[in-house]
């Protein structure tokens, strides 16, 4: 019953959708302008979907230098506080409508560095994402394969995470403010203070 209504829930989003904004979709989803944010180890990956065997030009993706002109924002890796700050900067200053591509588990869970104090073990907790690419690190195949999902969900109108920033900026501004204003020191893993608090507060 419950695919049932979400078959007819679907239908009824794609009845909805106006021709005008079809025709607009399917010009939209044929010019992607992808900014590459090297934040970790999966910039590796972006350089051979540009060559020959993978060719991502042909399907309308390339490369833009600056967020201002940039429809597709590409998360590498793993991401620190730091680099946490000039991530939401850049994609606050990208015009809509705008998309995020957060690349293998390092943008989910932390990845090898979840128990590291500086590392974010969720960025879509402070931004949001459309897809997240399975893999450490995704192979270029992977990447291409995501980028044409993208296309399919822009034509269908359903790649709007950048109207949930907006319409949720609370919940997310509250999770930016406890990350970036944390002020009491960390000076030991979450491994340890375990251990710790398992022997009574004993060294």
């Amino acid at each position: 019953m419950q695919i049932l209504d979400y078959a007819k829930e679907e239908q009824k989003k794609q009845e909805d959708q106006k021709l005008w904004d079809k025709v607009i979709n399917y010009f939209r989803k044929r010019s992607l302008w992808m900014l590459h944010y090297c934040t970790g180890c999966g910039a590796m990956e972006l350089p051979p979907i540009l060559t020959s065997r993978w060719d991502i030009e042909r399907f309308g993706v390339g490369p833009m230098a600056t967020p201002r002109q940039a429809d597709i924002l590409l998360l590498t890796g793993y991401v620190s506080t730091n680099t946490m700050k000039r991530v939401i900067r850049t994609y606050e200053q990208m015009p809509e409508p705008k998309w995020v591509l957060a690349f293998g588990s390092c943008t989910v869970n932390g990845g090898m560095y979840w128990d590291s104090y500086n590392t974010v073990n969720n960025v879509g907790e402070y931004i949001p994402i459309d897809i997240t690419i399975a893999g450490c690190m995704p192979r270029p195949e992977a990447i291409l394969d995501s980028m044409i999902e993208l296309m399919d969900m822009i034509q269908r109108g359903e790649a709007k995470a950048f109207q949930k920033y907006k319409e949720n900026y609370s919940y997310y501004k509250e999770n930016q403010d406890r990350l970036f204003k944390r002020t009491k020191p960390v000076l030991e893993s979450s491994a340890l203070r375990y251990i710790h608090d398992e022997n009574g507060g004993e060294q």
